[in-house]
């Protein structure tokens, strides 16, 4: 195939990377704390975390873990937000030769032990804010090892006895929880010091991290990224960022927010991974729903990467205070995870004199395929450019590349893309072609100059705020019901969150009400995951096989 994108490229971005520079993520990772020790590396609640001190306590973290008995490839969770001992972990556990589980600290008792279930996983790392749920959960799973942190474990002595005080006992944000055996965060960091972390023999086919994602009938996947996978994607984005970053005024070293959470592939990347391939700082960001907390956070650094969503950055601009963040530094703003509205993307270029720019991926592709580039500094409500070595194809419903300008599936390759789903080899082959390419699920349509646009969504997956809600698994809990006869769901546009979900319900019981319903899926869904709406009816229109359209009831919204 023709790569027309290439004669758009920006000046100096190279075609190509070489993702066998680096055997594994571990080698990208520790070159980076050799080359930056002195400098920081994560700073939350204003406590920083130098490379140096990050490297000595991932270090004898992953001595603790390899203390365990874990063999390697273990599959390792990780339930925290964005607090400084997430970015500790996930050293530790790569660096002992394990895989890291990203999981939602969000989830419910059933999406929990659903993922921990899946991914096998062993061990888990746990905020004590949520340790309620695991504990609920922990039975159906293989989990043997349970290490609970807390908030203020490494923000010092003082500093974190008063934040564990305030989220203890002031807020209450810690419901009680029974976790026998449980070892705490510092407890295994200080007895890890006294150990040795033993080197394990990792090469680029090993599985870094278990990404899950969902699919089609909603069951949960998870997207094995080998560690050539994640490798690849930090040399794509990190050269397709040399342009921008070389841009008067330079700067010594790169300032990201990382707002968005972690545990969601594109902030992993975007934020963690790239600051830490780049020798930048990461400012981490605990609860980005409080808005002021974040602008007053934006206000203290000069801050140079901003990956968000669009309901984020509509979010921050409707603030009074926006209009006190320095953003004469910031060198790029990308959107992820939901389409960036082009009202959005034209107040925050008036606001801060950058340009909001988009990209696109997915949890399979690590996450990065397409960006817009410093050649195009105005929203033009496209995907941008495909990233160097990489391939982009749209397609009809064959498997034959249609014609510029029209519509069909996106199809991508290149070496970011997963090998395969996690123990699920059917679901794989429904999403690989002969050639090579991943089926996305997105309908696109490519230009001349190689930059792709999306249409619609094949499947029929809701977007809100950046997270995927699948009307399959929404159904199938409010299927659970007693007084509900049947039900579909799907999404409909919001102009805060981009979608939300709606539900529709022919009743069984005729005293169901709106409310009942809510309380039934907020016991068992995350709080996006939830129906907003609910409309009941006499019958829901139906394919002449019996199956639900979603797409009539879409339309009909």
């Amino acid at each position: 195939m023709e790569r027309i994108w290439l004669k758009h490229y920006p000046p100096g971005v190279s075609a190509e990377i070489d993702p066998s520079r680096y055997p594994s993520l571990v080698a990208m990772l520790e070159e980076s704390f050799a080359k930056y020790r002195e400098r920081t590396a994560f700073i939350c609640m204003d406590k920083g975390l130098t490379y140096g001190e990050t490297d000595e306590m991932s270090r004898a973290f992953g001595a603790w873990l390899q203390s365990r008995g874990l063999a390697k490839g273990a599959r390792v969770a990780i339930m925290m937000p964005n607090v400084l001992q997430y970015p500790v972990a996930t050293c530790a556990i790569l660096r002992a030769g394990f895989t890291v589980v990203n999981t939602n600290p969000l989830y419910t008792t059933y999406e929990l032990e659903t993922q921990l279930e899946d991914a096998g996983a062993e061990a888990i790392i746990v905020l004590e804010n949520f340790a309620h749920v695991l504990q609920r959960a922990i039975g159906k799973t293989r989990i043997k090892h349970v290490v609970v942190a807390s908030m203020g474990d490494l923000l010092g002595i003082i500093k974190g006895t008063i934040v564990n005080l305030v989220v203890r006992r002031v807020k209450k944000m810690v419901p009680a929880y029974s976790l026998p055996g449980a070892t705490p965060f510092n407890a295994a960091l200080a007895a890890g010091r006294s150990m040795t972390l033993t080197r394990p023999q990792l090469g680029s086919d090993d599985l870094a991290f278990l990404q899950y994602t969902g699919g089609t009938t909603g069951i949960a996947k998870g997207a094995m990224l080998l560690h050539r996978n994640v490798v690849a994607n930090m040399l794509q984005v990190d050269e397709w960022l040399k342009p921008v970053l070389e841009k008067e005024p330079k700067v010594d070293r790169l300032t990201v927010m990382a707002a968005l959470p972690l545990y969601h592939i594109f902030a992993l990347t975007a934020c963690f991974l790239l600051g830490v391939r780049t020798g930048g700082q990461s400012i981490l960001i605990p609860n980005p729903r409080d808005i002021p907390g974040l602008i007053k956070e934006l206000a203290k650094y000069k801050v140079n990467h901003f990956p968000a969503v669009n309901t984020l950055y509509n979010a921050l601009l409707n603030h009074p205070d926006f209009s006190k963040i320095d953003w004469s530094m910031l060198k790029c703003a990308v959107g992820g995870g939901m389409a960036v509205q082009k009202s959005v993307a034209d107040r925050w270029f008036r606001a801060t004199g950058s340009p909001l720019w988009e990209g696109y991926g997915l949890s399979e592709t690590s996450p990065v395929l397409t960006c817009n580039s410093p050649n195009d500094p105005d929203w033009d409500g496209t995907i941008g450019l495909p990233l160097p070595s990489t391939d982009i194809s749209i397609r009809d419903d064959g498997n034959n590349e249609v014609p510029l300008g029209e519509a069909g599936e996106i199809c991508a390759r290149g070496p970011q893309v997963m090998p395969s789903y996690w123990r699920r080899p059917d679901e794989t082959a429904n999403v690989m072609t002969p050639d090579g390419f991943f089926l996305t699920g997105d309908i696109g349509i490519m230009d001349e100059t190689g930059r792709a646009r999306i249409v619609d969504r094949k499947k029929d997956m809701i977007t809100v705020s950046g997270f995927k809600v699948y009307p399959s698994e929404v159904e199938a809990v409010v299927s659970s019901h007693p007084g509900v006869h049947e039900c579909g769901v799907v999404g409909i546009p919001d102009p805060r969150s981009g979608e939300m979900v709606k539900l529709f319900v022919v009743k069984k019981d005729p005293n169901l009400t709106e409310a009942d319903l809510i309380a039934h899926c907020q016991k068992q869904l995350t709080p996006y995951k939830v129906p907003r709406l609910v409309e009941f009816r006499t019958e829901l229109p139906k394919t002449n096989i019996g199956k639900i359209l979603r797409r009539q009831l879409r339309d009909e919204s």
